[in-house]
This record gives C-alpha cells, sequence and structure tokens, in this order.
C-alpha cells in the first residue's frame, strides 16, 4: 500500500510542538511496518525555514520526505510548487493521509485530492474543535468553513485521537466514517528509579507557551495554594506574551516559585521524571501527547477537562482533572497534601500501563487496519 502523508510542517521543525512529532512517529512505525510511506511538507519552521533540499526527495528517520517552499508564512502556509507537484502524483498513491486544517497545504491539497479522485483521511489535530472556530479569525473560518471546508470534508474519511474530538467530529460531520486511534508517543527506552519525596510540591508546565494551554489559568491558582511548591515551567513562546506571564507571575507574588528554563528536548523524560506532578489546565487539547510522556516516567498528571487524554487519565487513575479556572485548580493542588501516597503509587504504575496501551506495533496495525479500510 501507497500511502502519502501530507503536513504543513515535518520535522525537524519541532517548533510546532507534538503534531510534528505524532506524524513523524506514524511515518516512521507504518515504514517499520512494511509500508510505503512518502510524506510532502513545505519548509516551515515558525518565522524561519527548514535548512533542506527542495522539492528532492529525502531520507529523514527512515521516511521518503519531499519539502517544498512555501511563500507565506504561518499560519497560512501557501506552496504552489508542492500543490502543483501533488496534482501530478497524487494518483500514484492509494490513499493521502492529510494532518491538520487551516492553512492552504490542508485546504488546496484535500481539494487537489479530491479532484484526482484519491481518498482522503483528514485528521484536524484539534484545529476544528469549537474553541478552534471561536477563538481567533472565527469569522473568517466560520466563512471558510461554509463554502469550502465542510464540503471537502464531506467527501473524505475523517481520523480523531481522542474520545472528546471524535465526538465533536461526529457531531459535525454526521454523515462521515469517523476512525478514533491515539497518537504516536516517543516513549523513552530508560527506566528511572529513585523518586523520594520532598516537603514541598514539585509541579511542572511542560509545553509550548501560547494562549490555549492555559499557563495563565495555573500562574492565577498558585495565588491561593496553601502548601509548600515550586514551579518549573519548561517551554517558549512568543516572547510578548512569555514576558505577560512573567508580570502575571511577579504581580500575583508568586515568581520566587516559579522557574522559567525554556525550551527543553534531550532531558524531557528525566526533567518530567523528578516532579510530583505535570499540570495541563489547557482550554483546548485534541489531545496532549505531553500527558502521556509525563505518566511514562510515572508522574501523575492535573489536566482540565478540556485535555483529550481526560477520559484516559480520569478511568484508568493517572492523575486528577480540573476546570478551566483558577479556583478548580487551586484546590486540585491544595488537596495534594494528603495525595503522597497516591502520587507514590501512580509513580510506580504509569509507566507499565502507557507501555501496554501505546504499544508501537499495535498502534500501527490499528492505522495500516484505517488505511485498508478507506482503500477498499
Amino acid at each position: 500500500m501507497k500511502i502519502l502523508q501530507l503536513s504543513a510542517s515535518y520535522k525537524p521543525a519541532y517548533i510546532y510542538g507534538g503534531p510534528t512529532m505524532s506524524i513523524s512517529m506514524l511515518s516512521e512505525q507504518l515504514v517499520i511496518a512494511g509500508e510505503h510511506v512518502t510524506v510532502y511538507a513545505t519548509t516551515a519552521n515558525g518565522l524561519s525555514e527548514l535548512p533542506v533540499e527542495i522539492a528532492k526527495p529525502v531520507l529523514v528517520d527512515g521516511v521518503t520526505v519531499m519539502y517544498f517552499k512555501r511563500i507565506t508564512k504561518d499560519h497560512t502556509h501557501f506552496s504552489p510548487s508542492l500543490l502543483t507537484h501533488l496534482w501530478r502524483t497524487a494518483r500514484d498513491y492509494d490513499v493521502i493521509h492529510i494532518h491538520a486544517w487551516w492553512n492552504l497545504v490542508s485546504v488546496l491539497g484535500c481539494l487537489v485530492a479530491l479532484m484526482r479522485k484519491v481518498p482522503v483521511i483528514v485528521s484536524p489535530r484539534g484545529t476544528l474543535s469549537n474553541y478552534s472556530f471561536h477563538n481567533k479569525n472565527n469569522n473568517i473560518k466560520s466563512m471558510i468553513h461554509s463554502w469550502l471546508g465542510k464540503p471537502l470534508l464531506k467527501k473524505c474519511f475523517i481520523h480523531t485521537t481522542s474520545n472528546n474530538e471524535h465526538d465533536v467530529l461526529k457531531a459535525m460531520l454526521p454523515g462521515n466514517i469517523v476512525f478514533n486511534i491515539p497518537n504516536f508517543i516517543n516513549l523513552t527506552k530508560n527506566r528511572f528509579s529513585g523518586y523520594q519525596p520532598t516537603d514541598h510540591l514539585r509541579i511542572i508546565f511542560f509545553s509550548r507557551i501560547e494562549e490555549k494551554k492555559g499557563l495563565d489559568i495555573l500562574l492565577d491558582a498558585l495565588k491561593s495554594v496553601h502548601i509548600p511548591y515550586k514551579l518549573t515551567i519548561a517551554g517558549d513562546g512568543n516572547s510578548e506574551y512569555v514576558n505577560q506571564l512573567k508580570k502575571k507571575a511577579l504581580d500575583n507574588g508568586i515568581a520566587n516559585n516559579v522557574n522559567w528554563i525554556g525550551f527543553q528536548s534531550d532531558n524531557k523524560y528525566q526533567l518530567l521524571y523528578e516532579h510530583d506532578m505535570m499540570v495541563l489546565p489547557s482550554y483546548d487539547e485534541n489531545f496532549g501527547n505531553v500527558v502521556i510522556e509525563s505518566l511514562s516516567v510515572g508522574t501523575p498528571v492535573l489536566i482540565s477537562r478540556a485535555v483529550g487524554l481526560a477520559d484516559y487519565v480520569r478511568q484508568n487513575h493517572l492523575g486528577w482533572i480540573c476546570e478551566t479556572n483558577s479556583a478548580s485548580v487551586s484546590a486540585a493542588i491544595n488537596n495534594l497534601a494528603n495525595k503522597k501516597a497516591e502520587i507514590i503509587r501512580i509513580k510506580e504504575y504509569a509507566p507499565g500501563k502507557i507501555s501496554a496501551d501505546f504499544n508501537y506495533a499495535s498502534l500501527a496495525k490499528k492505522y495500516i487496519d484505517m488505511y485498508t479500510q478507506v482503500v477498499k
């Protein structure tokens, strides 16, 4: 089976966070499973461009990737050369899998693929959530969705990564077939040990710093936390927004308890393990890769109900669920004063649970079954 992955960005464009890693791991694991996979992407890397060969097949960790120039930046990523090449080659593939929406690679790529009569799967990756429609450029998005987006999507198969996202897309596109398969997550092979509780709670926020991640909620919540704590913020984002949050921490009188360490990569899992809890109070999150990354080393999570993995965390007793407001977050953190035994239990139990539920071979089979059903 010949599979084309179509995405505005691809590794090493790590600036785009979890989606980049998930698409890359999916492609790599499909190749390992024996499938023929090609990726078309742009040179997008935030404000800059990736230093890669243009419009030539290159191997990236075993996957054949073709990068094309874009003539507009984030978040439109308009690439006439990619679309032209897609028109010429679409019929070489059995299925085209498009990742994300609301960019010109995805929307126009979908149009091209359908015109060339190739089956299309769209993974919205959170871009068709209610939050997405009502957050930024909502009038423009609604207009484009009405006259172009929705008619295209109705002709596609849909792939979601969580129960929350599945329910939203089934309501939006009731006539479509929707597959629900989790993301691939890069699980560390290291096994950590030696965890010891301390006299204060070690909290970590590990994510891109942007509005939807809810870091503002956490910083407001800590004003009302009565137990000793230290917060590590691992991530980066727009400098103006980061400075606003640093000022918020200062105004809230909590700056001395907050350590801003910026983007982290190679030491990610060690850093997560060294903390008592990872907090992600997002306003919207279709999956939440860092939730699985944290649990894979045993660190419990406190996440909002709006995070796609909230049901999984609740059902498997791997942490705590909060609302997207500071009162709910502060109450949850204060309650952890009597939960040290529960933190230790999760530290011991979670790695094995995650290893079993997010096994690479099992997930690859689910994706291959999806592609096979679509092609048939």
